[in-house]
């Protein structure tokens, strides 16, 4: 029996996907075949919309182990040491239930780490919100900030930092994105296969339930007036249960027991099973009978659909089966064996012995629809690139500094990384805050893994190639602020609906640009993952491709933040002073416009330059500090610089740079890559300037460190610093009435 138009748009499936289906199976599919369909065919399980456009990234380096397809990637640390890490999205379910959508999120991630082998050793976050006064921000911000660190915290997760900003755009439909980065041995990694006939699956972790059911799906369409309903869909957690389970986990990966393994998360026991039989070329059969359940009467639909958390799928070895589940028990979990892998290349469900689904494994998988949709270049940007930006008027420079430091999305976020418990692990070097790239030790070694997550979603939508591969530079850049060599990229592309081809030329044009990027800073892509129907009632998100970078410092001593250190030291800009106010901080508070104008160019030449001065100059110990000169521009990176440390800070006297055709605010206020503000003592600023000089890259002695006033030449600006404190500690708090 045909299934009605009514039942397919609840499946989220068109009638040409569903005319797919039946000529691949050879027939109708029951209800439940259906719902698998429904799943694994949707944009957040097979990524329809952009996996065709994946080929672009460069995935290979020496120290890349595992790359893109595997629930995290993994990259060599040198000494036998890897490191696995992810960026995933939870934003559909952060939107609709703050606290446990993005408790969950963090928890996905978790299991998608230390699935491959790793024990979780930092976390970070990035979240975007609608404008403060817009009546649900607030009630989001607290939201979600209170379930990831209910949840990182319960789990012994250090969250070391992250970034955080409020726009328009996202009123509507806000976008939680966490990352997660876990130490491994590199002869220790385990991948998501179902492999060797007759070996066990087994079920480990919590009860399954009716929460989630259909996450995947909604999470792949947009919001409309009565999004509300679709709370159901979202999973509640138990980071209690989780952290058994990773221990459990990590345990089994001792022995030779385990075959394949891998997270019950987006689309279930449906997922998990069946892309790891289709990963090894083999089969697999379920008996749900024997899943663990937790309410009374579950249907199969029920059952396979289900995204309740806190849930692995385990290949083991038929004979080291009962040593599985003995482990399990050992840390209080449930643990079931529901199945065996076969040979015949299908999927087999059956309930109490009869056959309820049966399927070829080839049609889920790799028979999924891969589009080419079609793109359109905006209309919007035209009139956006041609407004003249630098004939706005400007309001006074101390005014339009305190305004921008106070902002919510400059402002200190003490408040946010406060709930966070960046000290568990002990690993912790420089944390939220205090550099442009958070610092974890390696454990017994010198060696530190360097995080840096970033995304200027006004440069992307302006300009949305340009924008993106600013992004990866920034934070590549960020990186190398700290001493860090980058070793692997991971992304959380977020966007509007791909149906509309505006949008999906963004998406398009963001993936061109990572790639560029990638191509031209040498750094692989291992991981990521896609957020698309980032929409509310036709309303859609500004493009948001996430980018989180991992790099490695040698020796963690040498290290260095972004405040200045001490009084005395000599301050230098480097990099070209040429900035552009289009789509930047300043347009956006001076003026309410958050499009408008052209980016700045990034010129590679520069950037590698500016990249490894920054770099041997951290390593070689002549830097005492280095801060990435990004939103808001010069002024408010000297602030950033001067105010870092809120107990003590530390006034400067400058002299700006000659600024030839630039007016003020484009020297004070621009936006550029490419561009650094550092510190060094007196007695290596010839070192230092050597170091310029042999890389061709540009550089200015502005003055030093001292006093507790920010005092700018030429009568440009002279105020003491508890005024710009005041407006950049307490701003974040003020905005969202916290």
């Amino acid at each position: 029996m045909s299934h009605s138009p009514q039942v397919l748009a609840e499946h989220g499936l068109t009638q040409e996907e569903y005319a797919s289906i039946r000529q691949q199976i050879g027939r109708e599919p029951n209800l439940l075949e259906l719902g698998l369909f429904s799943v694994l065919w949707s944009e957040h399980c097979c990524y329809k919309s952009s996996r065709k456009l994946f080929k672009r990234f460069p995935t290979q380096a020496p120290q890349v182990l595992v790359g893109p397809g595997e629930n995290a990637g993994v990259v060599s640390i040198g000494d036998g040491d890897a490191v696995a890490f992810k960026l995933e999205s939870h934003n559909h379910p952060s939107y609709l239930e703050p606290f446990q959508g993005s408790a969950t999120g963090i928890g996905g991630v978790v299991r998608d780490v230390f699935t491959m082998g790793a024990t979780p050793i930092a976390g970070m976050s990035s979240l975007r919100f609608g404008l403060p006064e817009h009546p649900r921000t607030a009630f989001l911000v607290k939201g979600c900030a209170a379930g990831m660190s209910f949840y990182a915290n319960a789990m012994g997760l250090a969250c070391v930092g992250g970034e955080l900003s409020f726009e328009a755009s996202y009123n509507g439909n806000c976008l939680v994105n966490a990352f997660v980065l876990g130490l491994l041995r590199a002869d220790k990694i385990f991948k998501g296969t179902a492999s060797g006939h007759g070996n066990l699956i087994v079920y480990v972790g919590a009860k399954t339930g009716a929460d989630g059911i259909h996450g995947a799906t909604m999470a792949s369409a947009e919001f409309g007036e009565k999004g509300a309903e679709n709370i159901p869909t979202v999973q509640a957690g138990d980071p209690l249960i989780e952290k058994m389970l990773m221990e459990a986990c990590l345990e089994l990966f001792q022995s030779d027991a385990v075959v394949g393994i891998q997270d019950m998360g987006a689309a279930g026991l449906t997922s998990s099973s069946i892309e790891m039989a289709s990963r090894a070329g083999s089969g697999i059969e379920l008996e749900l009978s024997k899943v663990p359940i937790r309410q009374k009467g579950m249907t199969p639909y029920e059952i396979m659909l289900s995204e309740s958390q806190e849930r692995m799928l385990l290949v083991a070895k038929k004979e080291r089966a009962e040593e599985v589940l003995a482990i399990c028990r050992k840390w209080g979990l449930e643990g079931a064996i529901i199945g065996h892998v076969t040979d015949t290349g299908r999927v087999v469900i059956f309930e109490a012995g009869t056959v309820v689904a049966d399927l070829p494994i080839g049609p889920l998988t790799t028979g999924a629809p891969l589009l080419e949709r079609p793109t359109r270049r905006p209309k919007r940007l035209d009139e956006e690139w041609a407004v003249e930006v630098d004939a706005l008027p400007t309001p006074p420079v101390d005014k339009t500094l305190l305004g921008l430091l106070a902002s919510p999305s400059i402002a200190d976020k003490a408040w946010l990384y406060s709930q966070f418990d960046a000290g568990i692990g002990l690993g912790t070097v420089l944390g939220a805050g205090k550099a442009d790239a958070s610092l974890v030790r390696v454990r017994r070694t010198q060696k530190g893994l360097a995080i840096s997550i970033d995304c200027n979603a006004r440069h992307v939508y302006a300009d949305p190639f340009e924008g993106t591969q600013q992004a990866v530079a920034e934070c590549t850049r960020n990186l190398a602020c700290v001493g860090a060599t980058p070793l692997g990229l991971t992304d959380g592309l977020n966007f509007g609906n791909p149906e509309n081809p505006e949008i999906m030329w963004e998406v398009s044009e963001s993936i061109s640009g990572i790639a560029e990027a990638c191509k031209a800073l040498e750094v692989p892509v291992i991981s990521g993952n896609v957020s698309l129907y980032n929409e509310t009632d036709g309303k859609a998100i500004f493009p948001t491709p996430i980018i989180g970078v991992v790099g490695l410092v040698p020796d963690v001593d040498k290290a260095v933040g972004l405040g200045f250190a001490r009084e005395g030291d000599v301050i230098l800009w480097l990099g070209p002073l040429e900035g552009a106010l289009g789509a930047s901080a300043w347009l956006q508070w001076a003026h309410g416009k958050s499009a408008g104008g052209k980016l700045a160019p990034l010129d590679w030449k520069l950037e590698k330059a500016l990249q490894q001065v920054l770099l041997q100059g951290v390593r070689e110990g002549l830097l005492a500090s280095a801060h990435d000169m990004a939103e808001g521009g010069f002024l408010v990176t000297l602030a950033e610089c001067c105010l870092a440390d809120k107990e003590q800070p530390m006034g400067v006297r400058v002299q700006l740079p000659p600024r030839g055709k630039l007016s003020m605010t484009q020297l004070l206020f621009g936006e550029a890559p490419s561009r650094a503000l550092v510190s060094c003592k007196p007695e290596v600023l010839a070192a230092v300037e050597a170091l310029c000089k042999s890389h061709n890259l540009p550089y200015w002695r502005l003055g030093e460190v001292g006093g507790q006033k920010l005092s700018i030449g030429e009568g440009i600006l002279e105020a003491p610093l508890s005024v710009f404190s005041e407006a950049f500690h307490g701003g974040f708090e003020k905005a969202l009435g916290l």
